[in-house]
C-alpha cells in the first residue's frame, strides 16, 4: 500500500506560478500529475519516471509546466508557471508501483491516488 500526500495548491492570478508536491511512503515505478475541472473527465498532465526521470507531458502545459522528482524524499514536484484561467482543476498526485500496461496518459494505468488538491487560476 502507497499513500501519496499532496500539497501547494491554491489561488493564483494569470500569469502566476505555483509549485505542487506529492509525497509517496513508497518508491514508485512512475509518478504523474492529472487534472480534473468541473463537469470534465480526469485529464493527463505530466509524468516521470522514477529510474531514469524520462518526463511526459500534455501538449496544453508543454513549456509551462515542469515534472521534477526527489528520489531521497520520494516526493514529485509540478511546477506550473505562466498559469491561465484554463488551468484551474483540482490536481491529482498518482504512481505505478508495478509492471504496468498501456501509456502513461491514462488514469487505469496509475494504482495509487493522492486526494487532490486545488488550483484556481483566476483571469
Amino acid at each position: 500500500q502507497v499513500q501519496l500526500v499532496e500539497s501547494g495548491g491554491g489561488l493564483v492570478q494569470a500569469g502566476g506560478s505555483l509549485r505542487l508536491s506529492c509525497a509517496a511512503s513508497g518508491r514508485p515505478y512512475v509518478m504523474g500529475w492529472f487534472r480534473q475541472a468541473p463537469g470534465r473527465e480526469r485529464e493527463f498532465v505530466a509524468a516521470i519516471t522514477w529510474s531514469g526521470g524520462s518526463t511526459y507531458y500534455a501538449d496544453s502545459v508543454k513549456g509551462r509546466f515542469t515534472i521534477s522528482r526527489d528520489n531521497a524524499k520520494n516526493t514529485v514536484y509540478l511546477q506550473m508557471n505562466s498559469l491561465k484561467p484554463e488551468d484551474t482543476a483540482v490536481y491529482y498526485c498518482a504512481a505505478v508501483t508495478s509492471f504496468y500496461r498501456g501509456s502513461l496518459v491514462e488514469p487505469k494505468v496509475y494504482n495509487y491516488w493522492g486526494q487532490g488538491t486545488q488550483v484556481t487560476v483566476s483571469s
